[in-house]
């Protein structure tokens, strides 16, 4: 029988840049021509985010939130290394990296043999600022598991979920994306290494948005695109996982990867500040580990609450039920000003 360990964190790219650096999505939000005027003032942002953005706009809220989120990454580390996976799964959303025009399936595996990607490459010979200080050429290279990954996908189709999987990337140079690609560099946050094998389980989070707005804030098309897997099919994928890993040989963990709601997706706040609100009341669910909760909740309401890269964690809640594991929160991060809401847990049997 198969031992499995859950884990879930962010990817955001707000880690990346060193925080000195200021690139804000809050700055960024206020450079959008269509912000209402009177956003512009921060006399009338919701009282939390003018503390947030403070006397400093925002640095020291930066550095704290950096601090919490990295101790998090470390936790999170240090638990993976006791538990020595044979090889991890890490649902992440593709963002108009891999799923574009020709082809966008709601779930692929990618059961790539190795996977080699320069992230701080900007593609014309420069080094995108990193905190790491690593230049442009470094590269990293992260072995797959081909043979886990069809075991995997073969099991699902058993289960009655076709699941789509690919044996090289379609348009990425690499193979990752940046859900999937930063979920590595910040669970190896002090350049310890990467020896576990990985298995990208990719999810089109961005549905009615992926080629609209091709993955970011900016739309390039007028019309909607088609939606992407509800919050109960994730689940139910999620719960297929468990119940295929658990009859396998494997130690294995299972990583979902992102930040919850985002401010840039959530219209009814003009994409100013993410949704607070609705994440909290996500986030109580979780912490009492109430995953059913999570099912009844309809991509309507996803799309309304800019939580659309909240479904990875649907997936990793739908498995967790499914081994009636409990959730053990290792911090949790509002922001209002940072572009989203983040969590760091674990769940263990």
């Amino acid at each position: 029988m198969a031992e499995i360990l859950g884990l879930g964190l962010t990817h955001s790219p707000s880690f990346i840049k060193p925080d000195e650096e200021k690139d804000y999505s809050v700055f960024r939000s206020l450079r959008n021509p269509n912000l209402p005027e009177e956003l512009r003032n921060p006399s009338n942002w919701p009282e939390p985010m003018r503390i947030e953005f403070g006397e400093d706009e925002g640095l020291s809220s930066a550095i704290k939130a950096r601090e919490r989120i990295v101790n998090g990454f470390r936790k999170l580390r240090e638990e993976l290394d006791a538990f020595n996976p044979d090889f991890v799964v890490i649902w992440g959303d593709d963002q108009y990296e891999n799923f574009k025009e020709d082809i966008i399936p709601p779930f692929c595996v990618m059961a790539y043999d190795e996977m080699e990607c320069q992230p701080f490459n900007t593609g014309d010979g420069g080094t995108r600022l990193n905190v790491w200080n690593e230049p442009g050429d470094t590269t990293f290279k992260y072995q797959g598991n081909r043979t886990a990954a069809r075991a995997l996908v073969r099991g699902l189709i058993e289960e009655g979920i076709d699941m789509s999987y690919a044996y090289k990337p379609l348009h990425e140079q690499g193979g990752l994306g940046h859900a999937i690609l930063n979920t590595l560099l910040y669970l190896d946050y002090d350049r310890k290494g990467w020896d576990y094998p990985v298995v990208p389980f990719l999810v089109n989070c961005y549905g009615s948005r992926v080629v609209r707005n091709r993955g970011g804030a900016v739309q390039y098309e007028e019309e909607f695109d088609p939606p992407g897997p509800s919050p109960k099919r994730c689940m139910e994928v999620g719960a297929a996982v468990a119940r295929v890993l658990k009859d396998s040989p494997y130690r294995v963990a299972l990583i979902a990867s992102s930040s919850w709601s985002h401010a840039f997706l959530t219209d009814k706040h003009h994409r100013f500040y993410p949704d607070v609100d609705s994440d909290r009341a996500r986030f109580e669910e979780l912490k009492d580990s109430d995953f059913a909760a999570w099912s009844r909740i309809s991509i309507d309401q996803i799309e309304d609450a800019g939580q659309q890269e909240l479904l990875n964690w649907m997936c990793i809640a739908g498995a967790m039920q499914e081994l009636d594991y409990k959730t053990e929160v290792v911090d949790y991060v509002e922001s209002y000003i940072f572009n989203s809401n983040k969590c760091v847990a674990m769940f263990k049997p």
